[in-house]
């Protein structure tokens, strides 16, 4: 089986989609009679990867690194090319289309993966006509592919809301082994130069307004200095960030980025946009509670046993929950934590995935 992914969710800063692509083209590649080609938009000096196809592209401005292919029709001739069994397009833009038109001239089934809610992203900032046109346009697009996956129950449930019966749900997963309690170092603490008893927070994502990161910065103002929050990542921040936010840069290197997670108390994320949240079961797997918007992904993900989940967008709420959570015990919050990522281990995860393309290919050949 060859394996054809696509999408414009893949730069150098990336977060999610590429973690997914890269775990999902390991495990094909280790699997006997499998392959994996990855399509996606490139600068003409990037660097070259195995197995990979760049496309012409231009920088798509303040988006943190993603690029915008220069055309459909280029696309679709290089998926062509490559004579995949199946294609899986894992952004909702031109790429999807190009997916879509090269799966008809090759006869092999198409895979549509939801892994952003466009509509809803919309609605925040333009309001809710903007949202239904929006929502027309996601009926319109993915109701063309053999199979639509999407990696939380509330994503599938939208989808088939509109119209789009061959919506599936398929949460993604975590490398267990990668992200792990025993990356706890002490040492983080001094480093910072944190006392050991200092409470610490983390969030690791995109530095975005969806991820409402200024709702955090007024929790964080309101719990004072007896807290610390570190914020990994890339991009814009909020203004005036209180004294006890430290910003880290994007940690590319997983093992690196577990230290960091695993050496801290809690993993908070105030996003109300995520359609699975895989930075917070990353922090799971490390062995973290996490605080979490009451909303799409996160609030399938997170449990009273693993953590807490509060009203989207309230720095108030946002800020009691937290010295609540200390409140409990930690370990056996992290404890119930690790054990829920473990049902999310990449290895079943991607299995399942590859019995839905073996099962379409089979669908499509006869």
């Amino acid at each position: 089986m060859h394996v054809a992914d696509v999408t414009m969710f893949y730069a150098p800063q990336g977060g999610g989609v590429r973690r997914y692509i890269e775990a999902k083209r390991a495990w094909l590649n280790s699997q006997s009679g499998c392959s994996h080609t990855l399509v996606v938009p490139k600068a003409a000096d990037a660097p070259r990867e195995a197995h990979t196809v760049g496309l012409a592209s231009v920088p798509l401005p303040l988006s943190h690194g993603y690029r915008v292919p220069l055309g459909r029709s280029p696309a679709a001739r290089t998926l062509v090319e490559l004579q995949p069994n199946i294609i899986e397009a894992g952004d909702p833009y031109m790429l999807a289309w190009a997916a879509l038109d090269a799966g008809q001239r090759l006869g092999v089934p198409v895979v549509g993966f939801c892994h952003s809610d466009l509509p809803r992203l919309l609605c925040q900032r333009y309001g809710r006509r903007v949202e239904h046109m929006a929502a027309l346009y996601y009926a319109r697009l993915y109701r063309e592919f053999d199979l639509v996956l999407a990696p939380s129950r509330a994503m599938t449930a939208r989808l088939r809301g509109w119209g789009v019966r061959r919506a599936t749900y398929q949460p993604l997963g975590v490398d267990i082994d990668v992200f792990h309690p025993s990356r706890r170092d002490a040492e983080l603490r001094r480093q910072l130069d944190l006392p050991d008893e200092s409470r610490l927070l983390v969030y690791a994502g995109r530095f975005a307004p969806e991820k409402n990161l200024d709702v955090l910065a007024r929790a964080m103002r309101l719990l004072g200095s007896g807290y610390v929050a570190l914020w990994i990542g890339a991009g814009r921040v909020p203004a005036d960030l209180p004294a006890n936010v430290r910003i880290l840069p994007y940690i590319g290197e997983r093992v690196a980025l577990a230290r960091v997670l695993a050496s801290c108390d809690a993993f908070v994320h105030p996003g109300d946009q995520e359609t699975f949240g895989l930075a917070a079961l990353e922090a799971m797997a490390c062995g973290l509670p996490v605080i979490g918007a009451h909303a799409a992904g996160l609030g399938e993900l997170v449990t009273s046993e693993v953590g807490a989940l509060v009203p989207a967008r309230d720095a108030r709420a946002l800020a009691e929950a937290i010295p609540a959570l200390y409140e409990r015990d930690l370990k056996t919050l992290g404890f119930h934590a690790r054990r829920l990522a473990e049902r999310y281990a990449w290895g079943p995860v991607l299995a399942r995935i590859v019995d839905r393309y073996s099962a379409l290919a089979v669908k499509t050949r006869h």
